[in-house]
């Protein structure tokens, strides 16, 4: 099953191009036109790297909703589900592959941000740490992709998972820091589990962070571990169990 996904991008290159370009399109829009970091004491550049690679990972759902919705569409499933097979493979296959994907848009955004002057100052050990944090949140924001998709059944449907996909990530501390925000605005922002793997792996990387102070601030590793395994927990289940009810 996992073989069946890869080969996909061989057929489809454009597509697995394009995925792999936006999140370059955006680092490079916020380095050089926008201005992302606000708020930094030190060189945004190093603030904004690591917001990305998070940023990456979350929106890597909507890949994952779409793909999945595609099969369902075309009774690919379906399918599958009638051959003599292990029922959890088509899911395993599906993030196997996902996963797989998540690494390679990591070496390109990591490749990209070192050319736009970015660096990691801890030693290897933290940025395997800080690689390891950005994958397990993409792992927890897969099965939320393949739930969704799953309850949603159209690739169309996909566009309004969308708009409310940008905002919550948008609602974190990616482009600036809670300091810059309103008291209110800048609470909810370090609460978003995107802003506790942003915080956690500037720290692990050596980046600046914009520290505010704050119990989420200080316990960001931690939460950066607790959000995407408390999300897992949640949308594991229900992913298997829409999963098994998709014949009935």
């Amino acid at each position: 099953m996992t073989r069946r996904e890869l080969a996909h991008w061989a057929r489809q290159p454009v597509e697995v191009v394009v995925g792999l370009a936006f999140p370059v399109m955006l680092l490079l829009m916020f380095t050089y036109l926008v201005g992302g970091g606000r708020g930094v004491d030190g060189d945004p550049t190093e603030f904004l790297v690591p917001g990305m690679l998070a940023l990456t990972m979350a929106f890597g759902l909507e890949s994952t909703m779409f793909a999945v919705t595609q099969d369902l569409n075309k009774g690919v499933i379906d399918r599958f589900r009638a051959l003599p097979m292990v029922p959890g493979a088509v899911l395993v296959g599906r993030s196997a592959a996902d996963m797989l994907q998540s690494v390679a848009a990591l070496a390109v955004m990591t490749g990209v941000g070192h050319a736009v002057g970015w660096r990691w100052h801890n030693g290897a050990a933290s940025a395997l740490a800080a690689v390891g944090l950005l994958l397990l949140l993409r792992f927890a924001m897969l099965w939320v992709g393949i739930h969704l998709a799953m309850v949603a059944g159209r690739p169309e449907l996909v566009a309004a998972v969308q708009i409310l996909v940008w905002p919550i990530g948008f609602l974190s501390n990616v482009f600036a820091t809670p300091a810059s925000m309103p008291g209110w605005l800048g609470a909810v922002v370090e609460w978003n589990p995107m802003s506790a793997t942003a915080t956690a792996v500037r720290e692990l990387f050596g980046n600046p962070g914009g520290a505010t102070g704050s119990w989420a601030a200080e316990h960001a590793q931690l939460l950066a571990v607790l959000w995407p395994l408390a999300i897992i927990a949640v949308f594991f289940p229900l992913a298997v169990w829409r999963f098994a009810r998709l014949s009935r």
